[in-house]
């Protein structure tokens, strides 16, 4: 049965103008707006006017009707409303008479409230003393944690250790689904890769902008982290950034971000290392590369909330390195 028409305004990239485009699925609604704007149906896609997340056929059930989505063709991107204002700042540049009316238009349509907000938070932003480390420096900052905390970093480096402790405790609290006979070869690895956490502090520095070789790997000069995109994808598709240092909110909506492990700590990593365990048969067990897979830049990616992609990943560790070949020695007659 084929499903019922629902109202959608769609445009195009860079474009104001708007079209009403009825469809039931959203590969109907993919075709009729490739045909109205007369762009190839492969290699567009659809995603949201409000912040460029890409639309899917389930995500695409739940929209409202009259949802604004912009229509992109091969190469093109929208990374929502921030867009409009860049186009707004290209445009200050190359001649002034255009700023007025793409002010204009901006700041006079139904979606004047959000852009509004959006340039009042890029203003409160570029204000905010994002340098300041140091409690007395940046009080606001600090408002809520415990006393203990005298500096950003060392707020940040402990969220990253209280994650890093909880994947270990994961990983302990697996130990009933090991056979029994493995079970202290089990406990004996879990030793070995808390005593290399607690050397590296618990990888703390990953968060630590005062670490600079190694949170370079997250983030760019002054505190600002990237997303890195679904773990099937090179790049964030909406280029989700944050600089917690910046103010309260964003140290705040930093703590939803998350670190995806790109081969699954519950349904790959732990498991096999479970069975490697199991059926060592005299072999030694690799724990440095599933240390490296649990608690390392090797296997995690930060990301977005929305570009945490929870269901099953498909990877599986790699199978030549699940165990080593144990030292020889050798004898001198």
């Amino acid at each position: 049965m084929a499903e019922p028409l629902r109202p959608f305004r769609l445009r195009g990239c860079g474009s104001p103008q708007k079209f009403g485009v009825a469809a039931g699925s959203l590969r109907g609604l993919l075709r009729k707006g490739c045909r109205l704007l007369q762009l190839p149906l492969a290699g567009s896609r659809l995603c949201l006017y409000e912040d460029g997340t890409e639309l899917t056929e389930s995500y695409f059930r739940a929209l409202p009707p009259q949802t604004e989505l912009v229509l992109l063709g091969p190469g093109e991107s929208w990374r929502g409303c921030a867009s409009d204002i860049e186009r707004l700042l290209a445009a200050f540049c190359s001649q002034q008479g255009a700023v007025v009316e793409a002010a204009r238009r901006l700041l006079t349509d139904e979606r004047a409230p959000h852009r509004q907000k959006l340039l009042a938070d890029l203003i409160h932003n570029l204000s905010e003393n994002i340098l300041a480390e140091d409690k007395e420096d940046d009080k606001k900052w600090f408002e809520g944690l415990e006393s203990r905390f005298k500096n950003k970093s060392s707020y940040l480096r402990h969220s990253c250790e209280s994650r890093m402790r909880g994947y270990m405790r994961e990983v302990s609290g697996f130990i009933s689904n090991v056979h029994p006979a493995a079970r202290d070869a089990y406990r004996g690895i879990i030793d070995l890769m808390a005593d290399k956490l607690k050397s590296v502090k618990y990888n703390g520095c990953y968060f630590d902008r005062r670490e600079e070789e190694e949170a370079a790997r997250l983030c760019t000069a002054e505190g600002w982290f990237s997303c890195q995109g679904p773990f099937d994808r090179d790049d964030c598709p909406c280029k989700h950034s944050i600089n917690p240092y910046s103010n309260r909110e964003s140290r705040i909506l930093f703590s939803t971000w998350n670190l995806d492990h790109i081969i699954e700590k519950k349904r790959a990593v732990v498991p096999e290392l479970a069975e490697a365990v199991k059926t060592r048969d005299g072999r030694e067990v690799n724990w440095e590369y599933f240390y490296q897979l649990l608690f390392t830049l090797d296997n995690l990616k930060l990301v977005h909330i929305a570009c945490h992609k929870k269901t099953n990943h498909n990877l599986s560790c790699d199978k030549t390195r699940i165990y080593r070949k144990r030292k020889q020695t050798h004898e001198i007659s």
